[in-house]
């Protein structure tokens, strides 16, 4: 199973999520994709970051009839970082090839990462284009280390085995959506996924809708 991991705070998911996630199975040749529904970015401020069961909830909302499963595996692995989750995913489905996912956005600010070279050694890694934060990404300290290791789409869809490290660029129309513009335009958008806790559908365990991140 070719398998897409899309890391976030999904705060909320929304329907630009959806999108981009479709066009890289599609442009990837990907089975599925998971979406790491991250319990916290340590990248991230706390302040205005919903509860992780209300994330969960809008992310299954966005990924009903797509071949996407929404995940907050990594409360249940007990890792903080992106190198550790993906180390231990990998232990975890020795079957499945991955390939992470993310924005030119996050591309940019890859060097901040722990670790990420380890990362960018552990899997491939496909950049997804973001509107204003591409002219960063390429010119980020850790594009000038990943730029030797850059593959084309259709290079990528068609090799038999992965390797890494390994970087594939894709483009396609910018989709305006942004959890920001929700959260400005909705502030209390979380109140509607309250009542039931979340079922997580790689672990199968419930994430109380009183958790917080």
């Amino acid at each position: 199973m070719r398998t897409g991991l899309l890391g976030g705070s999904f705060n909320p998911a929304h329907g630009g999520h959806r999108r981009i996630t479709r066009f890289t199975i599609d442009a990837l040749g990907l089975d599925e994709a998971w979406w790491l529904v991250s319990p916290g970015n340590p990248l991230k401020p706390k302040a205005g970051m919903a509860p992780l069961s209300a994330r969960l909830k809008s992310a299954e909302v966005q990924a009903r009839r797509a071949p996407i499963v929404p995940t907050a595996i990594e409360q249940h692995l007990g890792t903080r970082y992106t190198v550790n989750t993906l180390a231990k995913l990998k232990r975890r489905y020795p079957k499945r090839e991955f390939v992470w996912l993310m924005g030119s956005d996050n591309l940019a600010d890859f060097h901040r990462w722990k670790d990420w070279r380890r990362i960018a050694r552990m899997m491939p890694i496909a950049v997804i284009a973001r509107p204003g934060y591409n002219a960063d990404a390429l010119a980020s300290p850790a594009m000038a280390w990943l730029r030797r290791y850059t593959v084309s789409a259709a290079t990528f869809r068609n090799t038999g085995q992965w390797s890494a490290p390994a970087l594939v660029f894709l483009r396609f129309d910018p989709d305006p959506r942004s959890a920001t513009a929700i959260r400005r335009g909705n502030a209390d958008w979380a109140l509607q996924y309250r009542g039931a806790p979340a079922r997580d559908r790689l672990t199968f365990r419930h994430v109380q809708s009183s958790e917080a991140s």
